[in-house]
């Protein structure tokens, strides 16, 4: 009999729409999974287990009020009865808010009266949350080991971390404690720990989604998106994220409705592995290119390489057109790119000393570099990251698509990054992931997709994932998941399971 965690979550929403499953079914099924495996991996930092059973109970009293309306395309509630986890970094109203971080915990522990736009979106679409996910401190690392809570580990080998800022969504999804689960890119922060643990991670364009859209953050950096096992199931995840009509809480009045898709058109594009106008074949590139290239010279390692090669070896054998344009790094985007993070984590809420003095040393570096940066050289910085947006999203334009390695590296062991020295923590996590944060800089749509494993050890007896990144053209999010499903049809990726199972 297969189990209700070893299911899809397309597969999850079909039973439950049908009345084979209930929404309290599912949700008791994954609490007991959380229950069992989660000191295993730290992928939550707080379960709220009485709340899940209550909001279980009080959808499955809807449905049966006749409050819920058939399963057509355009239905609203398109993830009803599916369980799910907040992101640490998201408030949900009465539950703590730990931001991975001392200084939010004991008498500075912080408990929000309202959720945050993300969540009431996810409790819109119908959603159960279980708790929240684990994240680095305020989000900025791109591993999840915090000083105040057990990291988050990596199913494929507990002794390597899940990646970051999203580490505890990643490790439930792939540890099957959850059927997927939203989380928050601003650098690379949904595709790092999904390429990490074996997922398919999905970093939007710039402006698709209501809440997390990027529109206002500074630099149009942050984006939320979906992780998951399968194509599919993502692009469910993204269907539930969409807006809908007459909710304030994601009526964004910057949210670029142009570029969106019909409802059930990303999920179609993802069941189907091809555009929305019958499109099977498109005009791709091979790139190794990094904005970092000059600044940080650190080569694509070769797990890394191997696992482009094998991608690009698929892809042709689809018939996809396949070219390797030659790019030039800009000498202005790392500096520019290092003023704006600073900046950025200039904002963290906190001027006490003694309070500043519970960040972790990275966090500590950040803020206080972040508030000597002038309003000049942030607008400087902001100007230079405009023009090599320009530039990139220039060069993208040509192709359907661009495939670049995930990684550069394969998933790194717990405490490889440097707790002491910032810079040389800064210089470690772009070493390890040198082809993201530019594709938040141009607001591009990117996924993320397992390809192979490495050799089986010890301690990885499945071996480690290691992966390759889609990045499409604005609004190309549909080109994307066919390309995603196209793969995945090949490599079968979903049915591999985790040393953490």
């Amino acid at each position: 009999m297969t189990e209700l965690h070893e299911r899809t979550a397309v597969e999850l929403r079909d039973l439950l729409r049908d009345g084979s499953l209930t929404p309290p079914d599912v949700v008791e099924h994954y609490l007991k999974r959380v229950e069992a495996g989660n000191a295993a991996v730290g992928a939550f930092t707080t379960v709220t287990a009485d709340a899940a059973r209550e909001r279980a109970a009080g959808l499955l009293r809807e449905r049966d009020a006749g409050a819920l309306v058939d399963d057509c395309p355009d239905d609203d509630a398109v993830l009803w009865g599916l369980p799910s986890g907040d992101k640490d970094l998201w408030d949900r109203a009465g539950v703590p808010t730990g931001f991975g971080s001392r200084a939010f915990a004991g008498e500075h522990r912080y408990v929000p009266e309202a959720s945050s736009d993300v969540v009431r979106v996810l409790d819109a679409a119908g959603t159960v949350s279980l708790g929240k996910t684990a994240a680095p401190e305020l989000g900025f690392p791109a591993y999840t080991e915090t000083l105040a809570g057990p990291p988050a580990r990596n199913p494929w080998d507990p002794g390597r971390g899940a990646g970051g800022s999203s580490g505890g969504a990643a490790a439930a999804v792939a540890a099957g404690l959850l059927p997927f689960a939203p989380g928050s890119d601003g650098g690379g922060s949904v595709r790092i720990p999904a390429a990490a643990c074996g997922l398919v991670g999905l970093k939007p364009t710039r402006g698709l989604l209501p809440a997390g859209s990027g529109v206002d953050s500074l630099g149009g950096l942050v984006v939320n998106g979906p992780l998951a096992r399968t194509t599919a199931d993502a692009a469910l995840l993204l269907e539930g994220m969409l807006p809908r009509r007459g909710d304030d809480a994601v009526d964004h009045p910057l949210t670029l409705r142009t570029t969106a898709g019909p409802r059930g058109s990303y999920l179609a594009a993802a069941q189907r592995g091809e555009a929305p106008d019958g499109r099977r074949r498109f005009h791709l590139a091979v790139s190794t290119f990094s904005a970092w290239d000059g600044f940080y010279d650190f080569p694509a390692g070769p797990e890394a390489l191997a696992a482009l090669d094998a991608a690009v070896a698929e892809l042709g054998a689809l018939g996809h057109g396949l070219e390797e344009p030659a790019w030039e790094p800009d000498a202005a985007y790392a500096p520019a790119f290092r003023t704006l993070w600073m900046a950025g984590a200039s904002a963290v809420p906190i001027d006490d000393p003694a309070r500043l003095e519970l960040l972790e040393p990275l966090t500590r570096w950040l803020v206080g570099v972040g508030r000597k940066v002038s309003a000049r050289q942030l607008a400087e910085a902001l100007a230079a990251l405009s023009r090599f947006e320009r530039t990139m999203v220039a060069r993208v334009e040509r192709y359907d698509a661009v495939v670049t390695p995930a990684l550069a590296m394969t998933p790194r062991p717990l405490g490889w990054f440097d707790a002491e020295d910032p810079e040389r923590n800064f210089e470690q996590q772009c070493q390890y992931t040198p082809y993201t944060s530019m594709i938040n800089v141009c607001g591009l749509p990117a996924i993320t997709v397992p390809v192979t494993w490495t050799e089986p050890t010890d301690s990885a007896p499945a071996g480690l994932p290691m992966g390759v990144q889609l990045v499409g053209r604005p609004g190309g999010e549909h080109v994307l998941l066919a390309l995603a499903a196209q793969l995945e049809e090949r490599l079968r990726w979903s049915l591999r399971r985790p040393a953490v199972w």
